[in-house]
């Protein structure tokens, strides 16, 4: 019996050749009828035979386009419409739907054929792409995903596209960003003075592969901004890089032609292979060779690598006509957002790029490269962005109404939630510049527009003098609709890792950070806490200390190194002999040891990071630092390799109580000075340093477990970026009997803020 089957689905079924895949699948189980994208996702209708029917339903799912991800499927029966054919329907806008957008794609395997073949019109056509690959999230305005839609609806396609885009079986049909030499995108070569003619018209790739054989430094629009690249093997290069971007020692990604390359300069799993390899193609974390010929200027003091396949035409004809290995660091300038207009570009790098490759394709929304790394067999995304968002997180409750969670300061992302879906942003950076609050403002309004999600509830970090913070307060002030809730730091830390592994229940949770606000006015980041979505308990710390100086504390290491060994000895440290307090100057010192006894501009503070920074200080590994995290980094790079001599871990002292714990640095500190009085080396340090933490957040969470009996365990916090940490801790805990949870697909760091500030939110309104 003939039945006319309406069938709506949702998820990332638009700008990946959902449409022309249904049209011909219908056609092959010759069902009448028609498909079309509205602002919903995808609507199919067909009539025929119950056999025919379920058939084609089947392949639905199980022959999907490979960049599609169908999360919901409705059908139901209607009336029959006595179609006559199948054919494909314009777009419906109906005003009030979610959509998923698709994430930028990179090059696929046809597209690349053809970008390579001599024969083809699109040969070494830096724009080349199809509904498999291509840009997607950083071009669109609105929805649906329609050409009218993206940056592309200034170019007219030729005959020969048009006839591609309107073919059902070609795989450009409906490529919103389809496009040849003849009629679409171009590229163009400057000199950083302006000048065309000398930058060479005539074939701009060509002409930069020379550049950079020069060891010139180059901007090169990608798809979601500027990267800054030069040859990675040319030292003088590099280190004229480091010294116009003021990036004195953060490190560099790498760009390089194909797996093989990669393979040459790191160690690569098959995991981390795939990741590489993946449509995302995001920079992954990779352990160095030991006779690495890259610059040692590329990353110092580090053992990895962040390496990335090209992922766009441009890339690829880079890549390979150069045959170099390239720097590709974001084009900014340090803590600015990454330049992603023309006339940006030009102004805000000049100085640093010696020559401009730009094309007329505009970015909408700027997105940074993601970086990820392989962690125990399981990704662990470290920021999330081009390549991954927007894909939601789905989780396993509904939110009861629309949020937006404004994230934290430092390496901020928003998350705009809905139904049972969380949108994180892209990377937005540091807010702590007005160039960087404005891209937090402009993509939390592209968000809510494409998104079609105006917020009933606001959630923030509960510092008061974060951008972050003062942008909700001051939305909600003027919507007096919309339902303020501050989200203590930590406690969102925690339940991000809850959030994105599907847990509900009461946890043991420990968050480990350089610095969250706590609602005593401290400055918390050693923390123990029992939590679940929507409250905590503080049950553990680390015992307060002085953060001399406040935030400078934080940019010299130094300061908290005084503060730990005056918590440690009392005024007899400066009678220490060990080359740290021999190389202090008197007068800075004598000024910070009045600024502790008085308290004046002396925040207290928890944090396991700053206690990282103290131990880095005092070994000798430094006493400023040039980015956030930088000594606890090249404190984890000191211990030595696996086969090393093993050597008792530090002992530790705990103050137990009824409340809870509260663990002392004191011991730990006047261990390591006792251990750099004998001549210990760094590393010996480093590793008994790091076995300590571990021990200590055992047997907190063991007697915890006691106590609460709470069998789960959530890690959480940047600290936990700390591969040695992680999973060390998680080893023993596991041993223990526990269920660790940790982070994958959201940053264990501040970017994964955002996501646990939306949940606490829903479950607290």
């Amino acid at each position: 019996m003939k039945k006319h089957l309406r069938i709506c689905l949702s998820g990332v079924v638009q700008g990946v050749g959902f449409r022309p895949f249904v049209y011909n699948l219908a056609h092959r189980h010759q069902l009448p009828g028609f498909v079309c994208n509205d602002d919903h996702g995808v609507q199919i209708e067909v009539e025929g035979e119950d056999d025919a029917s379920d058939q084609f339903l089947r392949a639905l799912i199980d022959e999907s386009p490979p960049q599609s991800r169908i999360e919901k499927i409705e059908k139901n029966y209607l009336p029959l419409a006595y179609f006559k054919e199948f054919h494909i329907d314009e777009s419906r806008i109906l005003g009030s739907k979610f959509v998923q957008i698709s994430r930028d794609l990179a090059t696929c395997d046809d597209c690349l054929r053809e970008l390579f073949d001599t024969e083809d019109r699109r040969y070494r056509y830096p724009f080349i792409n199809c509904t498999n690959c291509g840009p997607r999230f950083t071009i669109v305005r609105d929805i649906p995903y329609d050409r009218s839609f993206t940056t592309m609806d200034p170019f007219w396609m030729c005959r020969e596209c048009q006839a591609e885009y309107d073919d059902p079986t070609d795989r450009r049909f409906h490529a919103q960003p389809n496009a040849c030499p003849v009629c679409g995108p171009r590229l163009e070569l400057r000199s950083a003075e302006g000048d065309r003619r000398k930058a060479g018209e005539d074939d701009p790739v060509a002409a930069v592969c020379e550049l950079l054989r020069q060891g010139k430094i180059v901007a090169v629009r990608g798809l979601g901004g500027f990267h800054l690249a030069c040859d990675a093997l040319n030292e003088e290069a590099v280190q004229r890089l480091r010294s116009r971007k003021y990036r004195d020692d953060k490190p560099f990604a790498l760009m390089m032609k194909d797996v093989e390359t990669i393979a040459e300069f790191c160690y690569i799993n098959p995991h981390e292979e795939m990741l590489l390899k993946s449509s995302a193609r995001p920079i992954v974390l990779l352990n160095k060779r030991k006779r690495c010929p890259v610059s040692e200027a590329v990353a110092p003091k580090y053992r990895t690598l962040g390496a990335m396949l090209p992922y766009s035409p441009l890339h690829h004809l880079l890549l390979r006509e150069s045959g170099l290995v390239l720097v590709m660091t974001s084009g900014n300038v340090c803590d600015e957002p990454i330049a992603c207009r023309n006339d940006e570009a030009m102004t805000r790098l000049e100085g640093i790029a010696d020559y401009f490759l730009i094309h007329n394709r505009d970015i909408h929304i700027r997105s940074d490269d993601s970086v990820t790394r392989v962690v125990n067999g399981r990704e662990m995304v470290l920021r999330r962005s081009r390549g991954y968002v927007p894909d939601p997180i789905k989780l396993s409750f509904s939110f009861s109404k629309p949020v937006l969670a404004c994230g934290p300061e430092l390496k901020n992302t928003f998350c705009l939630a809905r139904d049972d879906l969380a949108i994180i942003s892209h990377h937005i950076g540091d807010l702590e510049n007005l160039e960087t609050l404005r891209s937090f403002e402009d993509g939390i309004s592209h968000f809510q527009k494409i998104f079609h999600t105006e917020p009933e509830l606001i959630a923030y970090d509960l510092h008061p003098n974060y951008l972050s913070t003062r942008y909700a307060v001051g939305l909600a002030s003027r919507r007096p609709d919309l339902v303020q809730v501050g989200v203590q730091h930590h406690h969102a830390h925690i339940v991000s890792c809850l959030a994105e592994n599907g847990v509900s229940e009461r946890v043991i949770g420990i968050a480990l950070d350089g610095t969250g606000y706590g609602p005593d006015g401290a400055i918390w980041g050693g923390e123990v806490l029992l939590a679940d979505l929507s409250s905590y308990e503080r049950v553990g710390h680390f015992g307060y200390v002085p953060m001399p100086g406040g935030e400078r504390a934080i940019r010299e290491p130094w300061r908290m190194a005084v503060s730990y060994l005056y918590r440690a000895f009392g005024g007899d440290f400066i009678d220490l002999d060990i080359p740290f307090v021999r190389r202090l100057d008197r007068k800075k010192l004598n000024v910070l040891l009045r600024m502790i006894e008085s308290g004046t501009n002396c925040p207290r503070t928890s944090s396991c990071g700053r206690l990282f920074d103290g131990v880095a200080s005092l070994t000798g590994l430094r006493d400023r630092v040039n980015y956030e995290g930088q000594a606890a980094v090249e404190l984890e790079n000191l211990i030595p390799d696996p086969g090393f001599a093993m050597h008792e871990p530090y002992s530790f002292e705990i103050d137990k109580s009824d409340d809870g714990f509260i663990i002392s640095s004191k011991s730990i500190i006047k261990q390591v000075v006792q251990d750099i009085e004998r001549g210990s080396e760094p590393g010996i340090i480093s590793r008994k340093f790091h076995d300590v933490l571990v021990r200590i957040f055992a047997e907190v969470v063991e007697e915890l477990r006691v106590r609460r009996r709470i069998n789960k365990v959530a890690l959480s916090g940047g600290c936990f970026q700390n591969v040695y940490l992680l999973t060390h801790l998680q080893e023993m805990l596991e041993l223990k009997g526990f269920t660790v949870y940790t982070h994958s697909r959201v940053p264990p760091n501040d970017g994964g803020v955002s996501l646990g500030q939306a949940v606490v939110a829903n479950f607290n309104s």
